[in-house]
């Protein structure tokens, strides 16, 4: 049994559900990960309504689709961030409130933990998102940057997503980072610093998502088995680097996706140059049994065409894994030829 094939609803928020929804299945998807904006999943009138629960699951169903996670990342990123005027178009007119940081912050993570408690009443178990951080604007140590600097943002991560965390074990639900630039985790280095910021809790986990390791110089593949434990759910996404006309680096030079100079960009899955067989393969090591998540971006295609190309890369590409050695027929030939 190979895995369901997923989109991330996020790139297609424009777009109401029930339009989505039969649009998805068309293109080749089993499931959908619903983002928690536009109209795919509200939080709070998933909590406030039984019946609002019921006519989105009815909704999927009709299509034949499945739902595994929501993802709420665009609050999650205001619980550490340092805020600005730039969150208000992300976050919901309550959770911005009078736009007062520490307010907003105080929201947004009060937000996410009814975002654990509306996925438990949704009957799903894995919730992806941002952390946001504190910190990202000194990834570069200049000023001069000292450890205990940065040990002060992971102690504001461990401070603010804590509670949220305990919610989450509450209600029986895994908070998947989807580990990113801007957030407390943006490679395995600081995945494995901001494990340790939260005492190891069983709740915090990863959103396994490759496009944003591999132009770092990350070793995706190593990061799987690094955090076989924590990886909750798999975003499909690829990338190229290095093929830019040189005047771009790593950091983007405040150019926009899209742009012919930049180093890297997102690219439709099976087209960039993310090695996905040895993910598979690396998936299927860990027994990682959940859905294949297509987050769909790349600036020069049309989304529909490359978003049913990709289902269908991802479904010839994986396979179930061995039952056992392949090797184990020669044994039992070999004891029933001595008999």
């Amino acid at each position: 049994m190979t895995r369901p094939i997923s989109l991330f609803t996020g790139q297609w928020a424009d777009l109401p559900l029930a339009e989505l929804a039969p649009l998805a299945k068309r293109m080749g998807y089993d499931a959908l990960e619903l983002a928690c904006w536009g109209d795919h999943f509200n939080v709070q009138e998933a909590l406030a309504s039984a019946e609002y629960v019921r006519d989105k699951r009815r909704l999927l169903e009709a299509e034949g689709l499945q739902c595994f996670a929501v993802g709420n990342h665009l609050v999650g990123q205001a619980v550490c961030d340092l805020i600005d005027e730039r969150h208000q178009s992300i976050v919901p007119a309550r959770v911005w409130g009078d736009g007062d940081p520490e307010g907003v912050r105080r929201r947004a993570a009060a937000e996410m933990q009814d975002t654990a408690r509306a996925a438990a009443r949704f009957g799903v178990k894995t919730v992806t998102g941002f952390t946001g951080s504190s910190i990202w604007h000194a990834t570069y140590a200049f000023p001069p940057t000292t450890q205990a600097y940065w040990d002060k943002g992971f102690a504001d991560f461990a401070r603010r997503w804590q509670p949220i965390l305990d919610v989450f074990d509450a209600e029986d639900v895994n908070f998947a980072l989807e580990v990113h630039p801007t957030e407390i985790a943006f490679d395995a280095a600081s995945a494995e610093r901001a494990i340790e910021a939260v005492g190891g809790h069983r709740r915090f986990g990863f959103n396994f998502d490759p496009s944003h390791l591999g132009y770092q110089g990350v070793d995706y593949v190593r990061f799987i088995r690094r955090f076989a434990d924590r990886i909750h759910n798999v975003h499909m996404k690829d990338v190229w680097w290095g093929k830019g006309d040189g005047s771009v680096g790593v950091f983007g030079g405040h150019t926009s996706f899209g742009d012919a100079r930049r180093f890297w960009d997102f690219r439709s899955v099976g087209r960039g140059m993310i090695d996905f067989e040895s993910i598979i393969v690396a998936l299927n090591d860990i027994g990682y049994a959940g859905p294949l998540s297509v987050e769909w971006e790349d600036s020069r295609m049309d989304r529909v065409h490359g978003a049913t190309e990709s289902a269908a890369f991802c479904r010839r590409l994986d396979f179930a894994p061995a039952a056992g050695a392949f090797d184990a027929a020669f044994d039992k030939a070999g004891q029933a030829g001595a008999r």
